[in-house]
């Protein structure tokens, strides 16, 4: 497993292309429960998401011949421009695989940042067992969007601000889809408080992962059903499931209505 050198070192390396998301203090939430409560703002990161950290991180850490190869994902939105924008930045090749009813606005957001896009399929799933065909065919490397030490590890460096901004944290709550925000956060908070206190938030309609914990190992949803579409996830990587055992103190679940 990571350790705390390897998020710090991931954190200094981010610093070159991340947008600084400092933290927000919620007087509405902070009344509500009676806390201080925080919000880390990584909607205002470039690209719009945490994802372009795990992105970049494990693009970078790339061999000259793997990057020559270039590198292909398959996405619905954050993520493939997360690996988009990495790809760019670094003078790679990117391909992304999407769903063909993915919203024109997030494919054209895509192209910007140089990747080729090919419209596969109509879930998910489809698109993304197209990504290993063609990266069976032509070489590419495949970016997983969760279930990868790298990306791991460059989604740990938020914790790690977090922490430098307000060393008294005492609990972070981090939402799962497939699990690698919460098993970067997760682990790089606890190498450096071991006394915080992680708690996991998945929506009722999509909660692989504390079906997973109740089960003893990792499980896949017959379905999923949630307005919170970034976390809709059948099942959460097998990396990620390690994590969340080791570092993840509690998960709890939302309605859609708590969501709204």
């Amino acid at each position: 497993m990571l350790r705390l050198y390897n998020f710090i070192e991931a954190k200094e390396k981010l610093g070159t292309v991340l947008n600084k998301t400092k933290l927000i203090h919620s007087d509405v939430f902070s009344k509500e429960s009676g806390n201080e409560i925080y919000i880390k703002p990584e909607n205002m990161q470039r690209t719009g998401s945490f994802k372009i950290r795990g992105a970049f991180n494990k693009i970078s850490k790339l061999t000259e011949e793997e990057k020559a190869r270039g590198v292909i994902t398959s996405s619905a939105g954050n993520h493939a421009q997360g690996v988009a924008f990495a790809a760019q930045k670094l003078g790679i090749k990117s391909v992304i695989v999407m769903p063909k009813h993915t919203p024109l606005i997030k494919v054209e957001a895509t192209k910007r940042y140089g990747a080729e896009v090919v419209l596969e399929g109509e879930a998910y799933d489809d698109a993304y067992a197209k990504a290993l065909e063609l990266q069976k065919e032509c070489g590419y490397i495949f970016v997983h969007p969760f279930n990868d030490e790298d990306v791991i590890e460059g989604q740990g460096s938020i914790a790690l601000e977090v922490l430098q901004e307000l060393p008294d944290t005492e609990i972070m709550l981090v939402p799962i889809g497939g699990g690698g925000l919460i098993s970067g956060v997760a682990a790089a908070a606890k190498l450096m408080n071991p006394q915080i206190k992680i708690i996991g938030v998945e929506p009722e309609g999509a909660a692989s992962a504390i079906t997973s914990l109740n089960n003893g190992k990792v499980v896949g949803l017959n379905e999923i059903n949630t307005i919170a579409d970034g976390t809709a996830v059948k099942m959460i990587g097998d990396i990620s499931f390690e994590y969340i055992k080791a570092y993840v103190d509690d998960i709890i679940t939302v309605s859609d209505y708590e969501l709204m």
